[in-house]
């Protein structure tokens, strides 16, 4: 039987119950995700507070063990390596997810991971007792890889949690996490906080208490149902697993749903990244994702976080209030994030996510513009911030919290972990380029990578409008049922197109 027909045969499934939150479903969403989630915004962005005092430190290490200060030159580099270590450790756990969560399952590879953030974070907060800035290096290149494994595998494991009327706004909750960590360490790097010459190594390594918390709790939870019986074989335990997740012993309905989705990619079994770039029944969903994480990291939001201090300082406010503008644009972004949330499941992710590529290219030519009269236009200063500031509501709208969902909402289960292999891997590379590379020649782009970004926002509305259809509320084979009627309809379309001569 071909996948069409087995899709088809699934017609006459019975429709599951509406799902509700249930307590064991929040608690395991809410600690897969402050465990994991908020590892990454926490650490993208605390390393940028103490760095005058890290700096110093590398310094006055340097002299112990040579009599003489520091060249600037190696200086630079020894924190070059710092900063670039973390997105190059997560591309390495990136590639990492799929063997990890195929074989270990989704909650094993995070309590997995929560031991290896425990050892960098004692490398970190270790490092200035020691006297070893060598501890810095090292404890960011494991901690970037746990957050590489983490980026990936906590939207999957909360996905398949989730009943499908909850799975996109539960989707959306690891990267709440992951702005709420960025809100965090901007709280915790005050001056008047951690952000201080004695306070950071505890700054770098409370990173600890998060994945020791997860490493407790998490084993009370039960593992994705969808692994247990799809990938393990293990019936019992996938009806146990689900039962607890739905507050009720029926569930006889789902457990059809996951045998019928086992049936109906018998043939995608053990799909490493090879075999998905091969299977002609992939390729348009990989194709999707590409364009929908390219569009996410190429639409200019590196760009836009880099420039934030800048333009905010052009507003009149000191460095030593530029911690306090962070932690209200966070908190702003994250409010955004909320909102977002509420509305996902009335007017489906694909709306969201065209909403804030919308709101991107507008916002982008008009900051590069702003951003280029403020030379010679003294009120430009407050246009530039507002732009800045639509900009990345934005990316808090759309491309930001949902091309995770659409990830796990494209692809079926033996297929799932080697999308985001792809995805993560892009992601964290873009993230890596941009610190190697944009750094280095933003005095000679400035404004205009913004007017360079802007075709990318526009030909990411139109592909991902043409491309993704509207999948909100279904179960994974009905996505499949609808993604493949999409496709023919398109086919359909193009064949019936008679050219005028």
């Amino acid at each position: 039987m071909s996948q069409e027909e087995r899709l088809d045969a699934t017609d006459d499934f019975p429709t599951n119950k509406e799902g509700e939150l249930t307590k064991t479903l929040l608690f395991a969403t809410l600690l897969s995700t402050f465990g994991s989630s908020l590892q990454y915004g926490y650490n993208i962005s605390v390393i940028y507070f103490p760095a005058k005092f890290m700096k110093s430190f590398y310094n006055e290490t340097y002299r112990e063990r040579n009599n003489i200060n520091m060249d600037q030159e190696i200086l630079s580099f020894l924190w070059g390596l710092t900063v670039s270590f973390f997105p190059a450790g997560a591309i390495c756990g990136s590639l990492l997810v799929g063997p990890l969560v195929d074989n270990c399952g989704r909650k094993g590879t995070l309590l997995a991971n929560d031991a290896l953030v425990i050892l960098s974070a004692v490398l970190l907060g270790s490092s200035r007792a020691i006297h070893s800035y060598e501890l810095i290096i090292v404890g960011r290149l494991i901690i970037g890889g746990c957050v590489g494994v983490a980026y990936s595998v906590v939207p999957m494991y909360v996905m398949e949690l989730a009943p499908p009327n909850l799975r996109c706004v539960l989707g959306m909750m690891p990267h709440l996490f992951i702005t709420f960590g960025s809100l965090l360490a901007c709280l915790l790097g005050l001056h008047n906080n951690l952000g201080t010459e004695e306070g950071w190594p505890i700054l770098l390594g409370l990173i600890a208490f998060p994945a020791l918390f997860q490493m407790i709790l998490l084993p009370f939870f039960p593992e994705s149902p969808r692994y247990l019986l799809i990938q393990k074989g293990n019936e019992e335990e996938a009806r146990q697993a689900l039962q607890k997740l739905r507050g009720w012993e029926d569930v006889e309905d789902e457990m059809e749903e996951l045998h019928l989705e086992d049936a109906t990619e018998a043939a995608e079994k053990n799909m490493d990244v090879y075999k998905i770039m091969e299977a002609d029944g992939l390729r348009w969903h990989l194709t999707t994702i590409v364009i929908l994480m390219g569009g996410q990291q190429l639409s200019g939001i590196n760009a836009a976080q880099h420039y934030s201090e800048q333009i905010y300082f052009s507003l009149g406010f000191g460095e030593e209030n530029s911690p306090y503008v962070s932690l209200l644009l966070t908190g702003t972004l994250m409010f955004i994030i909320i909102m977002a949330m509420c509305i996902v499941e009335t007017i489906g992710p694909r709306n969201l996510l065209l909403m804030g590529f919308g709101i991107c290219s507008v916002a982008s030519i008009f900051l590069a513009m702003s951003i280029e009269l403020q030379k010679t236009i003294p009120w430009m200063d407050e246009l530039s911030a507002a732009f800045l500031t639509l900009f990345l509501l934005g990316q808090s709208v759309g491309p930001d919290p949902v091309t995770n969902v659409l990830v796990s909402e494209l692809f079926l289960q033996s297929s799932r972990s080697t999308a985001f292999v792809i995805t993560g891997t892009l992601h964290w590379t873009c993230k890596l380029l941009f610190t190697l590379v944009y750094l280095h020649v933003e005095n000679h782009v400035e404004p205009y990578s913004f007017i360079v970004c802007w075709p990318v926002c526009i030909a990411s509305f139109v592909c991902l409008n043409r491309r993704i259809p509207d999948i909100r509320n279904k179960t994974f084979l009905d996505i499949q049922r609808i993604v493949a009627l999409h496709m023919a309809r398109r086919i359909l379309m193009k064949s019936l197109v008679v050219p005028n001569y």
